[in-house]
């Protein structure tokens, strides 16, 4: 009866070779599905990074032209920037917010308040920075003269 026993198990090692092949398949399609997202994961990284340096070269250019207020839009690259919040599509003008006092003046001087906006792009990534710039001391225009 031993022996009529051993002779029904010669398919065993196929079927256990199988189905130890299907698992080491399905470990390699796991790992590659895996790789496949992080390599996107790391692209869309590097969008976004390149959007915000993006938007960041516009605050720049923003800030460099205050007190004016005009609209300005660029390319740096594959990327683009421009003034305004993400939701137009087309470059608006800066935000004069208003004057402001600060420690240390005395009511004669005076602070404007600027919000700058900026938008940039790359690959299809959009990132938003927004800026608020207080620049001065102005002459409050309350001197008085002998």
């Amino acid at each position: 009866m031993k022996g009529f026993m051993l002779r029904d198990q010669k398919g065993v090692a196929l079927i256990v070779a199988l189905i130890m092949l299907l698992v080491l398949t399905l470990i390699g399609i796991s790992s590659i599905s895996s790789t496949f997202f992080e390599s996107k994961i790391s692209g869309n990284d590097r969008s976004g990074a390149a959007a915000f340096y993006a938007a960041k070269g516009g605050v720049d250019v923003g800030v460099n032209q205050l007190p004016n207020l005009n609209v300005y839009s660029g390319p740096l690259g594959d990327e683009t920037y421009r003034s305004g919040r993400m939701t137009p599509g087309s470059p608006q003008p800066l935000i004069y917010i208003g004057a402001m006092g600060r420690s240390g003046y005395d009511i004669n001087w005076e602070f404007k308040r600027y919000q700058v906006n900026a938008t940039g792009q790359s690959f299809g990534a959009m990132k938003e920075i927004e800026v608020q710039v207080s620049a001065g001391p102005y002459s409050a225009g309350t001197q008085y003269n002998n």
